[in-house]
């Protein structure tokens, strides 16, 4: 769905906030906290600060604000005080936000206190594989050249795709047409067009790109058990090529994009 010009300030006005939300998440120590503390730390700013409401809880039944992956968890980790987090861990958290009628959608794999080199290596190279994707974005563009940057990226790497899951166009609601695979041909798929506002968000596995799951239930693992880290933007078409609508106060593109 093509959003207008006026409700594409309305999206970047839900970015802005969800970005604030990340921002305070960054100077938070994760370590030791339970994934249900960084669920309700969340909704309190969420709703008390921002005036927003987290659109995540009640979506498909999810009671909760956001996704707590942890480890080999791909997506769809559910908030507990059970899952207290230990250094050495990667957690990716995944956040929606609705301002105003609109919806943005962004996450961030964090390292908990000092992790091992290969899951460093993990999670920056699945937050440049998002960028990989992000930077082909622009009109005349097709959905394929998308996937086919991030695939290509995260194989020369040593990685694999999720292939699942993919990226969605959002706005009033959190899931609308077009689909965004993060693996496909160049060339091939709907080609993009100003005003198209979508999420990118790939999942990259150390090991293979199977997952497990049972019937019905959350959450997602890898089906060998490798760590799986994954990142997620907001985007906009534009008439010149891309808006990061939920990019970091403090956080540099890894490709040219428009500004506000």
């Amino acid at each position: 769905m093509i959003k207008r010009p006026d409700e594409i300030v309305l999206m970047a006005e839900s970015g802005r906030l969800l970005a604030q939300v990340f921002a305070a998440l960054d100077r938070w120590p994760l370590q030791g906290r339970s994934t249900m503390e960084i669920n309700d730390f969340v909704e309190r700013m969420i709703v008390d600060e921002l005036q927003a409401r987290p659109a995540s809880k009640g979506q498909y039944g999810f009671p909760y604000v956001l996704n707590t992956s942890i480890d080999n968890v791909v997506c769809h980790g559910v908030p507990s005080t059970a899952d207290v987090l230990r250094e050495g861990q990667i957690v990716n958290l995944d956040i929606t936000l609705e301002k105003n009628g609109y919806i943005a959608d962004s996450s961030t794999t964090y390292p908990v206190g000092a992790v091992t080199p290969s899951a460093r290596r993990l999670v920056r190279t699945a937050y440049e594989a998002m960028w990989k994707g992000i930077a082909v974005v622009r009109p005349g563009a097709r959905l394929g050249d998308i996937g086919h940057a991030i695939a290509r990226y995260a194989r020369r790497h040593g990685y694999s795709v999720v292939k699942e899951y993919c990226g969605h166009g959002i706005g009033r609601e959190m899931h609308e047409e077009p689909q965004i695979l993060h693996y496909g041909h160049p060339n091939t798929g709907r080609v993009l067009e100003e005003g198209m506002v979508f999420t990118i968000e790939p999942m990259l596995n150390q090991g293979r790109p199977a997952i497990r799951q049972r019937a019905g239930e959350w959450p997602v693992y890898t089906r060998d058990g490798t760590l799986s880290a994954q990142f997620e933007h907001t985007v906009a078409v534009t008439r010149k090529g891309v808006r990061v609508l939920t990019l970091r106060p403090d956080e540099t593109p890894l490709c040219a994009v428009d500004a506000a």
